[in-house]
C-alpha cells in the first residue's frame, strides 16, 4: 500500500500520527453520528466552488441538517449564510474558533460543552493544515474531520486526494444519505 502524499507536500512528515484516511461516506456518518457535541466549521471556498452548479455552500448545509450539527461560519460566509436565510450557531475567523477549541473548558458554540468533533470545510488547504496541526497538538480532548477533496495529515479523519470532482460529489452526497436515516433513529 502507498502512503497517500497531501495537497501541500511540505507537510508530509506529521510526527507519529497522521489521518486516518476514510473512503467511505458510511464510516465518515458513523463516526459524526457518535460525536456527542460534533461542530461544522465553515470556510469560505464553500461559497465559491460547485459541484454540478450545486454550491458547496448547498453541501455543508445539508449535512448540518441532516446531523443536527451546529455550524460557525467563518471569514465571507456570514454573509452567504445571510442570504440563504440560514443564521450560523457562530461567528468565528479560522484562527479564533481554534484557539476557542483548544480551550478543555469552553462552552462551545451552543453553551452545550466543548466539542468532542471538529469538521473542516472549505478553509484553503495551507491554513487548514497549520490549523489542523494546532488541533492535533494542544487540543487532545478532540478529533478533527474533513470534508475538503484533498488529504490532510493532520487531522484525525481525512478524505483521500478526490482527482476527479464527480468522486468528492459522489461522496458528499452518499454521506448526507448515510447522515439522515441514522440521525432520526439518534433522536427516538
Amino acid at each position: 500500500m502507498s502512503a497517500t502524499i497531501p495537497f501541500h507536500r511540505v507537510n508530509v512528515l506529521t510526527g507519529v500520527k497522521s489521518a486516518r484516511l476514510i473512503q467511505d461516506a458510511g464510516e465518515y456518518a458513523d463516526l459524526i453520528l457518535k460525536a456527542e457535541r460534533p461542530l461544522l466549521v465553515l470556510g469560505p471556498l464553500l461559497c465559491e466552488w460547485s459541484l454540478d452548479s450545486k454550491l458547496l455552500i448547498d453541501y455543508a448545509l445539508d449535512i448540518a441538517r441532516a446531523a443536527n450539527i451546529p455550524i460557525c461560519a467563518t471569514a465571507t460566509v456570514k454573509g452567504k449564510l445571510t442570504e440563504l436565510e440560514v443564521k450560523p450557531d457562530s461567528v468565528y475567523d479560522a484562527v479564533e474558533i481554534v484557539n476557542h477549541l483548544k480551550d478543555h473548558d469552553w462552552r462551545g458554540v451552543r453553551r452545550e460543552g466543548n466539542h468532542d468533533l471538529v469538521i473542516f470545510f472549505g478553509i484553503r488547504s495551507d491554513l487548514a493544515e497549520q490549523i489542523l496541526s494546532v488541533l492535533k497538538h494542544f487540543a487532545p480532548h478532540l478529533k478533527t474531520m474533513t470534508l475538503c477533496k484533498y488529504y490532510y495529515p493532520h487531522a484525525d479523519y481525512s478524505l483521500p486526494n478526490f482527482r476527479k470532482d464527480e468522486q468528492w460529489k459522489e461522496f458528499l452526497e452518499s454521506l448526507i444519505d448515510n447522515l439522515r436515516p441514522q440521525a432520526q433513529k439518534k433522536e427516538s
